[in-house]
């Protein structure tokens, strides 16, 4: 009896055991990992403008130095330094007194000149009836004649002193030649000016229109004047639109035209100098101002461009995984060229209608099966500049 009890215990316990291999087999049995979520994007057509960008300063269309043309004591400063002011308005009064007696004295000048003529001219007129009846010899008479012409040249002299004297006496009041912006007053009421020079009273600017010049390397030049010399029938078509981008990332309200252009290239450092011209009827360019001039040179129809996310940059090479019809990643390099907005142009490698993966790119490797998410779309925003590849905006 108890040896059948044996028995059964090991029959019991012998399949226990196997019941417990087998299990342990079983969860030790690998598991097949579920395929990689991605988010891919497909590739996008479209015409990308091509831009030329210009770091450049502003400057005034003209910008006239105000100078005293006379020597005096400042009077007065009739205007508010840094305000727009109109051609014809008071800007400064020197202390006319000096120039009114020299002006006095020159008129008293050609008074008593003028007395001498009519004097001289009375006696050659007497002299001469008198010679020929011999009352008076002809030297007399020579005499009063050369008496005559030299008292004429004398008030010719003294007519043009008193030209000089009111001509420097209307210099006292100092207007303004343009209309403009009139920078800081270089001297103050009470100061002595022009004593032995012309002394520099302030500078103003026309603003309206604003100059914005930069300097075109020779590539660029060329590029820019194919697009001026590009001619609709006979007439040559100008360069118009170009944008203005300030310093604090606000575009200019108005757009700009090419201005003139420099005669040579300057030798030194390679560049032309152009001038951009800006309307600015609200004032708000001032001359020495930086900013970036973008100027419209082509537009590329049909162009094929990614999210920047998708682009992988690895010892100057960039690749792209694309995910096929199976859900299978292969990495592919590609050719990139300019940045529009969060877009990049992609010249080569890539073909319409392919998807990339721009999201989960660090946990896939080439040949592997995912699953394929729609990320959100990304277009080019007209108002976006394009840069050249590998340059950040």
């Amino acid at each position: 009896m108890r040896f059948k009890n044996s028995v059964s215990n090991a029959m019991l316990a012998g399949g226990i055991a196997a019941l417990g291999a087998s299990a342990a087999c079983r969860e030790a049995a690998p598991v097949a990992a579920p395929p990689v979520e991605v988010y891919v994007a497909d590739v996008v057509v479209q015409d990308v403008p091509e831009y030329l960008d210009l770091v450049g300063q502003t400057a005034g269309s003209q910008d006239v130095e105000i100078r005293a043309r006379v020597e005096g004591f400042l009077e007065r400063v009739n205007f508010q330094e840094g305000t727009f002011v109109k051609a014809g308005a008071p800007l400064y009064e020197i202390d006319r007194k000096p120039l009114e007696a020299i002006l006095a004295a020159a008129k008293a000048d050609q008074a008593t000149a003028e007395a001498r003529l009519a004097k001289a001219e009375n006696d050659v007129a007497r002299y001469t009836p008198l010679v020929a009846k011999q009352a008076v010899s002809q030297r007399e008479l020579d005499d009063a004649s050369a008496e005559r012409d030299a008292t004429r040249s004398q008030v010719e002299a003294a007519r043009a002193a008193v030209e000089k004297a009111t001509l420097d006496l209307s210099y006292t009041r100092v207007t303004a030649p343009i209309s403009g912006l009139v920078g800081t007053t270089q001297v103050k009421a009470g100061n002595l000016v022009g004593r032995g020079e012309s002394t520099l009273l302030t500078t103003i600017s026309e603003v309206d229109p604003m100059i914005f010049r930069v300097g075109l390397t020779e590539a660029d030049y060329l590029r820019l004047v194919r697009r001026a010399q590009a001619r609709t029938g006979d007439a040559p078509q100008p360069v118009e639109g170009i944008e203005l981008t300030l310093t604090d990332g606000t575009r200019h309200s108005h757009t700009g035209k090419l201005g003139p252009v420099e005669r040579a290239v300057d030798p030194t450092t390679g560049t032309l100098g152009v001038q951009l011209l800006f309307p600015n009827p609200e004032h708000v360019l001032r001359p020495g101002q930086f900013g970036r001039a973008r100027v419209l040179l082509d537009t590329k129809a049909s162009q094929l461009l990614v999210q920047q996310r998708a682009v992988q940059e690895l010892q100057n090479l960039t690749s792209v995984a694309v995910v096929d019809s199976a859900n299978k990643v292969s990495f592919r390099t590609v050719k990139v060229g300019a940045r529009v907005g969060r877009l990049w142009v992609i010249e080569e490698g890539l073909k319409q209608g392919e998807r990339v993966v721009v999201e989960g790119l660090q946990r896939i490797q080439d040949g592997a099966v995912v699953t394929p998410k729609p990320a959100p779309a990304e277009s080019p925003q007209a108002a976006s500049a394009a840069t050249p590849a590998g340059e950040a905006k």
